[in-house]
């Protein structure tokens, strides 16, 4: 009597065959990939790195900070594959110490500079030369990066230098160690305003937008993005060909990131 059999037999060929298929698919051969990036770039770049994950089954990792913090980092032999800076300075040292591949860096992103205040304050001010920026304080401090070698902090010093302000607000300073540490201060109301990207201020509701810097007050706000050395492979092109691309262009777009002309 034939014998039913609970488990159904695969011929050896369908089995090598669906194996192919997954490598093909990029399940299989999927690698870990770490980006360096500049903080203010974290809730869309989070979203387009999931969505290159699911794509192509690499598992991508992002460690957030200034971009002075993660070049150094670099320097020092830190593990990542790909650096977004957001600003060209800081993506050169990392070119002048030879730790980019060839060919592979390109401008990512653009943004603007904002002052932003706690949601609930009544504050009004109109950015212009000579602006009562100090008096609009009130006794209290303003939120920046570190002037010194943070670009949204060295952005707005070459802003506010240019209208004739820096001199009032310098000793007001609450200088932080990134953009995005200046938000949260500002966010929480212990400090009465700040100067961040309008990207940060998208993404935080506890603030709001007071106006924002015209882009000829300082050098342009522009997002270099590069394969570090010895990195480039097909993963790591993928990942900055998909940054750059339509789709990642979209979740940018929303974030409120410009692009390059």
């Amino acid at each position: 009597m034939h014998k039913s059999r609970s488990h159904q037999e695969f011929p050896a060929g369908a089995v090598i065959g669906f194996l192919i298929f997954l490598c093909c698919c990029g399940v299989a051969g999927a690698v870990d990939l770490t980006i360096f990036a500049a903080a203010s770039l974290k809730e869309a770049l989070d979203e387009n790195v999931r969505a290159f994950g699911a794509k192509t089954g690499h598992r991508v990792r992002v460690s957030y900070a200034g971009s002075n913090a993660l070049a150094k980092q670099i320097e020092n032999g830190a593990p990542a594959d790909l650096f977004i800076s957001a600003d060209e300075e800081w993506m050169d040292y990392v070119a002048q110490k030879n730790l980019i591949a060839a060919g592979t860096r390109r401008d990512l992103l653009t943004n603007s500079l904002v002052l932003v205040a706690p949601a609930g304050s009544a504050v009004s001010l109109r950015i212009g030369p000579k602006f009562p920026l100090l008096d609009a304080l009130k006794g209290g401090r303003l939120a920046l990066a570190n002037p010194d070698v943070v670009p949204a902090g060295k952005y707005a010093r070459a802003a506010l230098a240019r209208l004739e302000v820096w001199g009032d607000v310098e000793k007001t300073l609450t200088r932080s160690e990134n953009v995005r540490a200046s938000l949260v201060l500002v966010a929480r109301g212990e400090t009465s305003l700040g100067i961040v990207y309008v990207t940060d201020a998208k993404a935080e509701p506890k603030v709001r937008v007071v106006d924002t810097f015209p882009p000829s007050l300082h050098p342009p706000v522009v997002y270099p993005a590069a394969v570090l050395g010895g990195k480039l492979n097909p993963a790591t092109q993928a990942l900055l060909d998909y940054l750059g691309g339509a789709e990642a262009r979209v979740v940018w777009s929303r974030g409120g990131f410009g692009f390059p002309r």
